[in-house]
């Protein structure tokens, strides 16, 4: 009895053996067909071109992008280089001018002979310090009785002035300048407005019409 239900045992598992590998076969053949149908799947000769083609083409324009990004870099660079520099050589020019202010209003010097040839001698270095600037595209920004634009000047103050029209620039603080077509720094500058009295009156009078 022992013997036969060993045998049977056997059996069982042997069976289980060659079901296990029946399995596994048929799973290879299945692997088999699937790799058979990718295989006939795959591009065609003109197909592979065309795709080979679209990698080429977007290889080129990458390429063509990061050239001009270069030449553009190149060129800011060139042309721009001095940026820092010239902005701390502006100091220059505002040092003389404050320094030609202060003699002319030296009560001990004026009308002296000494104080004329100083004045005269900082208006030839200031020209030619002008000079330079604008032979290298440093140009000082044109501003009394022109309209206050942000993008070059820095309104600082406010002044009464019936005679301009608001918003007018009617002094001018500090110069301001541009190199090339950036600007270097803004004009600081005083803008006109009407008096108070005078908007209080036309402000009344608008109303006593509105009201008419």
């Amino acid at each position: 009895m022992e013997k036969e239900q060993k045998e049977n045992i056997q059996n069982e598992n042997l069976a289980k053996e060659e079901n296990n590998q029946s399995t596994s076969s048929q799973d290879q053949t299945d692997d088999h067909n699937k790799k058979e149908e990718e295989d006939k799947k795959e591009l065609t000769p003109e197909e592979r071109i065309l795709g080979l083609e679209d990698k080429l083409a977007r290889t080129f324009a990458e390429m063509e992008n990061q050239r001009r990004r270069f030449e553009k870099e190149k060129e800011d660079a060139f042309e721009y280089g001095g940026f820092s520099f010239a902005k701390e050589a502006l100091s220059l020019i505002d040092n003389f001018e404050r320094s030609k202010s202060i003699l002319e209003s030296d009560e001990k010097l004026k009308d002296s002979e000494a104080l004329k040839k100083t004045l005269e001698h900082f208006d030839i270095i200031h020209k030619d310090l002008i000079s330079i600037f604008n032979k290298n595209d440093i140009k000082q920004i044109d501003s009394l009785n022109k309209k206050l634009d942000p993008n070059f000047h820095q309104a600082m103050m406010e002044i009464e002035d019936d005679t301009k029209e608001p918003g007018t620039i009617i002094q001018e603080i500090q110069k301001g300048f541009t190199i090339k077509d950036r600007l270097l720094r803004p004009s600081l500058v005083g803008v006109a407005k009407k008096t108070q009295e005078k908007s209080a009156k036309t402000e009344e009078t608008r109303e006593n019409s509105e009201t008419k």
